[in-house]
């Protein structure tokens, strides 16, 4: 039996990806031209990139949120899955990103899709008009009720939430851990426990991004 060690859990990520997402120049591209640039290497996993690809087609999503843009890879998973006349807006705090993600997204073919908004969550997040179908939300961890709560305001009925990194290589075990990352991660979880407007559960991974996590919500 293959041990459970970091290097198995990337090279099972690296195979699933092989079988069942396959080569995509484009998507590699968007990569080469994020680690070129110096973003760290903090997007999605290929198999979470399909994943989030595949959520939004099974909603049907036509409106699409991300909070955190990075290098546009994410980005690129979601304007692929709401067709020609879908529209993701996505907000980067980081100007250098943004430009980037631009590029990137242009590159893909995909850029009439995309409204890249730069500036930090809470001063992007009450300028946007309500009625999301899926938000996709990857960005600092510290703010991850702030961006519920925008999310329950920015959605409708039936939408869904994904929140990703909420694994934090299991320090989510130790309440009183003072990694601010950890203390916003848990209190994002908390409250999509707690507050009535989500209908929340989560699952661990592990992969390439090693320990991980992603939780899904339907608000009400």
């Amino acid at each position: 039996m293959a041990q459970p060690t970091p290097q198995n859990w990337a090279a099972a990520d690296e195979l699933l990806a092989d079988l069942l997402v396959g080569h995509d120049p484009a998507l590699e591209a968007t990569l080469a031209a994020q680690h070129a640039a110096g973003l760290p290497a903090i997007e999605v996993a290929p198999v979470s990139g399909k994943l989030l690809n595949l959520l939004a087609r099974l909603g049907g999503a036509r409106r699409v949120l991300e909070i955190g843009t990075l290098g546009g890879y994410s980005t690129i998973w979601l304007a692929r899955a709401v067709g020609e006349a879908g529209r993701v807006v996505t907000i980067e705090a980081e100007a250098q990103n943004a430009a980037v993600a631009r590029a990137n997204i242009d590159a893909a073919g995909v850029g009439e899709r995309v409204d890249i908004r730069i500036g930090r969550g809470a001063e992007v997040l009450p300028t946007l008009v309500p009625g999301f179908d899926l938000i996709f939300i990857d960005a600092d961890k510290e703010s991850n009720t702030l961006y519920l709560d925008w999310a329950a305001k920015l959605g409708h009925p039936g939408a869904l939430i994904v929140l990703d990194n909420i694994g934090r290589d299991g320090e989510i075990l130790h309440a009183d851990s003072t990694d601010s990352k950890v203390q916003g991660t848990l209190a994002g979880l908390r409250m999509l426990g707690e507050d009535p407007r989500f209908d929340a559960t989560a699952l661990q991974t592990v992969g390439l991004k090693g320990w991980d996590g992603v939780a899904l919500a339907l608000l009400a």
